[in-house]
């Protein structure tokens, strides 16, 4: 039996939740022979139906939010549609990322339908910023030394596999991206950091609550996996905290003086 999922915040309208890397969020047409979905757990958990308003990758774990009625779930999944939603990520990357960057590279969707070739390129913005690296006396590719960052990524735009796609094209992938990385990185990982995942969490979610007179800001500790590979590379300073915080919306607050 799987553990109970951990539940960050539950109010009358919502629900944020913690989801697990490797669960599908719901069932999907590339979902055969899978018995386990995101979607599925929560409603049990919580004994009601819940409404899904953004995604989240299979591979992918952190924060997500569910509606708990029709009414919040339009003009929440409108927030996330309109990028009114803030939202931060943490990735751990091979070599040394860029300090900060607005990365814009257009991308095709892969819907698995049509070849991507025939789908458009549509406009793809995420805002990265390192936040720290390491250096390993260990030879994994052609230098006997590497080295890894500690990338945050503020997807400004939200296209599948938006984060990974540009990180990989601007010549960092992702630790334990089997799609875009590279394979014996993760493999290094996996055999001997004992991380067998993609290393990509969704750590921060901001936006106007859909029916109460606050913004809600959200914050969630990544894996323990995650946990203890930061803990080993000297980054646990780096390390959000689960936190729930209310203010105002940003409407309502007073201009600075």
């Amino acid at each position: 039996m799987s553990p109970p999922l951990t539940i960050l915040h539950q109010d009358d309208h919502l629900v944020a939740v913690h989801k697990p890397a490797g669960l599908l969020v719901h069932r999907t047409a590339l979902a055969r022979g899978e018995h386990q979905f995101l979607l599925q757990r929560l409603r049990d958990q919580l004994g009601r139906r819940v409404y899904p308003v953004h995604r989240l990758d299979r591979p992918t774990s952190g924060l997500m939010v569910f509606a708990l009625s029709p009414d919040a779930a339009t003009p929440l999944a409108d927030a996330f549609a309109e990028r009114r939603v803030a939202k931060r990520y943490l990735a751990v990357v091979r070599g040394i990322g860029p300090e900060h960057e607005r990365l814009e590279y257009p991308l095709r969707e892969e819907d698995g339908r049509r070849p991507k070739a025939e789908m458009p390129a549509l406009e793809a913005v995420t805002a990265v910023r390192r936040l720290d690296s390491v250096e390993l006396p260990v030879q994994v590719d052609r230098y006997p030394r590497s080295r890894y960052s500690l990338m945050e990524a503020r997807p400004l735009t939200g296209r599948r596999h938006q984060i990974r796609r540009h990180l990989a094209r601007r010549g960092y992938p992702i630790i334990g991206d089997a799609k875009h990385g590279k394979g014996n990185h993760n493999r290094f990982f996996a055999e001997r950091l004992d991380c067998l995942r993609l290393l990509l969490a969704a750590v921060g979610l901001a936006f106007d609550h859909p029916v109460e007179d606050h913004r809600l800001e959200l914050s969630a500790a990544p894996e323990a996996s995650m946990v203890a590979l930061f803990q080993r590379f000297g980054w646990a300073g780096h390390l959000p905290p689960d936190k729930v915080r209310l203010t105002r919306p940003r409407a309502d607050l007073e201009p600075a003086s």
